[in-house]
């Protein structure tokens, strides 16, 4: 699966980085053999350190709507790097990024910078539980939201209940403020707040969940969330570090028409680099120091680097209309897609929303919630893996991550992963006969 320089340096990075990955899905146990290292990016192509192209749909896992190394972002990031790469200090780039962010979404009154996804959740989820005066947060199986304690917890049994780690090193204590429901059950949502409502201090959804499948939500159940966090005083809280961006201009508050209280972002504001941000209500945003109580902070929050590359990539995409092309590629997708997928012998389906997308395993209408998620097409999608990899398509090593695409994809690239497609597929039933 790995070339024999990919494999040399896994050996290596074995030896002085914990399964010799920074990330655990990159150690590509989900799917067997040993991971890719890769050497550079250059528009949708991936180049490992063996020389070999592939055309590449995780995108790093969503920032690079504009593809690999586009020459603008590249170049404001180059510029931005000669005048200093960390202050520690306001900088004229966070305000001119965060007025662009604040204009292209207007809910968010107020806007702060982080350094990654998960600082930006357990940001907002600190500022709900300041503002409300409460200390129980809900969340739903199936989304994730960073690898923050309170937020490493998965459903229990029963009607509804209290969190239990689902990592070591996560104290119970942590995870038992920490409500859990599964997606799209309207009456144990409404039960769980008839319940501990005057408890909650937040609810956080991923608003498009795209780490244990694609699971689209029907809008009246968000809408349902909306209204139960309104009556009970709870703030809702919308993770778009994934959605942001992609799914739509304006991300999921766009494409639902659904106002959240706070909301989180990262990945294409980003630009490629290690940007996060969450907003929202002015009068929540005020909780926080140095204006209240609530303390949050970071010594590269702000970044002008970081902050130059996401500048710049807005910019870009608005010039570009890209959303708009997009959503046309991404229906090019769906047609390139649609006779291979009806032929093949077995169970699969294309799941997406604007430019994210998942190949669904398993038969019936695509899984809203991560329990009707199928944990056969986890060893189905192992060789199917194999067989894109082996053909020079990058996708997702694990089943349950979705794949992303930039402007720059095109019905070359599609027509290349169908017919990749169609021989794996293929493969696979003549595996299932013998």
């Amino acid at each position: 699966m790995s070339g024999p320089r990919s494999a040399a340096l896994y050996e290596r990075a074995c030896r002085v980085l914990p399964g010799g990955v920074n990330s655990p899905v990159r150690a590509f146990r989900a799917v067997g053999g040993a991971p890719i290292v890769f050497e550079r990016g250059r528009g949708v192509e991936l180049v490992d350190v063996d020389g070999r192209v592939f055309d590449d749909y995780v995108l790093s896992w969503g920032p690079l709507l504009l593809g690999h190394a586009h020459p603008e972002v590249v170049d404001a990031i180059a510029r931005a790097a000669r005048d200093g790469t960390s202050f520690g200090a306001p900088c004229r780039h966070e305000i001119e990024l965060a007025e662009r962010v604040t204009s292209m979404l207007p809910w968010l009154e107020l806007v702060r910078f982080v350094s990654s996804g998960t600082e930006a959740t357990m940001s907002a989820l600190r500022v709900a539980r300041g503002a409300t005066g409460r200390e129980l947060v809900l969340k739903f199986s199936g989304c994730y939201h960073g690898h923050a304690d309170a937020l490493l917890v998965d459903a229990g049994s029963g009607l509804a209940t209290f969190g239990h780690p689902s990592s070591a090193g996560v104290p119970a204590a942590f995870a038992e403020r920490t409500l859990v429901l599964p997606l799209d059950d309207e009456q144990r949502l409404a039960d769980l707040f008839e319940r501990e409502g005057a408890r909650i201090a937040a609810a956080i959804v991923e608003p498009v969940p795209g780490n244990h499948g694609l699971l689209l939500q029907r809008p009246q159940w968000l809408r349902l969330l909306r209204e139960l966090c309104t009556r009970h005083g709870a703030v809702l809280v919308f993770d778009e570090v994934m959605s942001g961006f992609r799914v739509a201009r304006g991300g999921a508050v766009e494409l639902y028409g659904i106002r959240p209280d706070l909301a989180t972002y990262g990945k294409v504001i980003g630009g490629g680099l290690p940007v996060g941000a969450f907003g929202g209500r002015a009068d929540l945003m005020r909780q926080l120091a140095p204006l209240g109580p609530v303390y949050q902070a970071g010594t590269l929050s702000g970044n002008p680097v970081a902050m130059a590359a996401g500048l710049k990539t807005l910019e870009v995409l608005e010039r570009e209309r890209a959303w708009q092309r997009i959503e046309v590629l991404s229906a090019a997708l769906e047609r390139a897609l649609a006779p291979v997928l009806a032929a093949a012998p077995q169970p699969v389906q294309l799941v997406r929303c604007g430019s994210k997308f998942w190949l669904s395993l398993q038969a019936g209408a695509p899984p809203r919630s991560a329990a009707c998620v199928s944990s056969a097409a986890a060893a189905r999608y192992k060789p199917l893996h194999a067989s894109l990899l082996a053909a020079g398509i990058y996708l997702a090593p694990s089943a349950y991550e979705v794949g992303f695409l930039s402007i720059l994809h095109t019905g070359a690239h599609f027509e290349r992963l169908a017919a990749a497609l169609a021989r794996a597929l293929s493969a696979e039933c003549a595996e299932v006969r013998t």
